[in-house]
């Protein structure tokens, strides 16, 4: 039997199986011939559905920021179908920090787009697109069933949301519309709903004795005494609010509220217009949302200590007109940084982190520089500032706020950082205390100018009144990491560098 398995099958075996006849004609040759062409391209078929079949690969949401949980896809920068090479960059990310882009890690053509431009907070690890190798059918790429794109938000079925605490709920899990709208009608003192709760009563089988309609404990009591005599049968309708008046108002009567004053509150329903006496809710950028929870937590859990120092900027104004006499553009903010950077690298003790154990040394001076921006605040990082020139600190400085602003720093642009400086003094704040932001131990607050008269004397005895431009520098020192003394000698440091430009030049 095994010569007619490698050259083809009997005629008389295929025509048995085929369940043909007892004729051994022609068309009984044509289908074993048919057969065995079939054969050939049942394995070219399966193999093309093999290569068709294989798994492409899954683009997920990547986390580009340590603290970032959530991002949005600004904008794909491939269609679909088009090649894409590995280092490609894919689409447009907006983390917690700024606006990242997305590389291809592989070669292949982007053939499906799972969430598209614009959406927003897509969760990390989420399936965002899918890539396939070159050659194969892109088109026949079907989304895998175990990784879809994130689930919309589910939205409240019921149409208004709950009512502020003291605001009546309802006692059983499945209330109807008409129900529904009894109970909102009475405010629930906290005692009377634990009653009513309790006892599995309703508050529109009562009546509301309280003040402005509120149903109280004596309320709540008298309804369970009803229901132990079993008095107590079929709810009762509420009582309707007052209708408002019909007659009309005379003209000259001075303009009330734009809507009656009714039992509750008013509400907003999302998805439907305002009503009227109502607040707009603005939603959040992810930038905003991380910097009030970081914000929060370290201002709950970081021991803040403070240390002020009043600086003297006569020389560094002095020594900033000569620098800009010979074309060399810098600020004030500049010297800071740089003062802030030397003072660091001659009190290392100060240039710390806390992880959670102790404090930790770092090797490196990195100073995080506080930028405002539309989407919140953001701090990139100046790289070995202690060894940059003023000059280089204020090309960096402006690239970086540039890039800032417009969303397009890099992570190792924003990420780090061992002291971070905020001068909110440009915008005209005297004196201020700022967060620390961790694993950081100290950030610098810097005020504005205040011009303030001293007494001077000269060398033969004459005395005479002197401007002076002081700032207000405060530090804000996590004690577990930087106690109280080495704060005050760092900010006597640091106000003598700044004090004297000249070694910072």
């Amino acid at each position: 039997m095994a010569a007619p398995w490698r050259l083809g099958w009997e005629p008389w075996l295929l025509r048995c199986v085929l369940g043909f006849g007892g004729r051994r004609g022609p068309a009984v040759l044509k289908g074993a011939a048919g057969w065995s062409a079939g054969r050939g391209a049942s394995r070219r078929w399966l193999h093309s559905t093999r290569r068709l079949q294989a798994d492409p690969i899954k683009i997920l949401m990547p986390s580009l920021s340590p603290t970032m949980e959530e991002g949005n896809i600004v904008k794909w920068l491939k269609k679909e179908g088009e090649a894409v090479s590995a280092g490609d960059a894919l689409c447009e990310i907006e983390t917690d920090k700024a606006v990242v882009t997305l590389d291809a890690s592989d070669d292949g053509i982007l053939a499906r787009i799972v969430v598209e431009g614009g959406s927003k907070n897509v969760r990390l690890g989420s399936l965002i697109g899918l890539l396939v190798e070159e050659g194969q059918d892109w088109k026949r790429v079907e989304i895998p069933k175990d990784v879809g794109p994130p689930s919309p938000p589910s939205k409240p079925s019921v149409p208004h949301p709950s009512p502020e605490p003291q605001t009546s709920i309802p006692v059983k899990p499945e209330v109807t519309p008409g129900k529904l709208q009894k109970i909102r009608r009475f405010r629930l003192s906290p005692a009377a709903r634990n009653i009513l709760e309790k006892h599995t009563l309703d508050a529109s089988q009562g009546t509301a004795t309280g003040p402005r309609g509120i149903f109280t404990k004596e309320d709540a009591l008298k309804l369970v005494h009803l229901k132990q005599l079993g008095k107590i049968t079929e709810s009762r309708p509420a009582p309707a609010p007052p209708a408002a008046p019909t007659v009309p108002l005379p003209a000259q009567a001075p303009a009330g509220p734009s809507y009656p004053r009714p039992m509750i509150p008013p509400m907003s329903i999302p998805g439907q217009p305002n009503v009227a006496g109502t607040f707009t809710e603005i939603p959040a950028s992810n930038i905003r949302r991380v910097i009030a929870k970081r914000l929060t937590e370290s201002k709950s859990t970081i021991p803040h200590a403070y240390t002020t120092v009043d600086c003297d900027l006569g020389a560094v104004l002095k020594a900033r007109q000569n620098l800009i006499r010979d074309n060399i553009k810098v600020s004030v903010n500049d010297f800071i940084i740089k003062a802030a950077a030397v003072t660091l690298k001659q009190m290392p003790g100060v240039n710390v982190s806390w992880d959670g154990e102790g404090p930790k040394q770092l090797p490196f001076v990195d100073i995080s520089v506080a930028v405002a921006t539309d989407r919140g605040l953001i701090t990139p990082v100046i790289k070995d500032a202690a060894a940059k020139g003023i000059q280089e600190i204020a090309d960096s400085v402006k690239a970086l706020s540039k890039k800032a602003r417009d969303g397009k720093l890099l992570p190792e642009e924003y990420q780090g950082g061992s002291f971070s400086i905020s001068n909110l003094g440009m915008f005209g704040i005297d004196e201020f205390t700022s967060v620390i932001n961790p694993p950081q131990a100290c950030i610098l607050s810097v005020g504005r100018f205040r011009p303030v008269l001293k007494l001077a004397q000269d060398e033969e005895g004459n005395a005479s009144l002197q401007q002076h431009q002081l700032i207000k520098v405060t530090m804000s020192s996590d004690s577990r990491a930087v106690d109280d003394e080495l704060a005050t000698r760092f900010l006597e440091s640091f106000k003598a560098n700044l004090e004297n430009p000249a070694r910072l030049i």
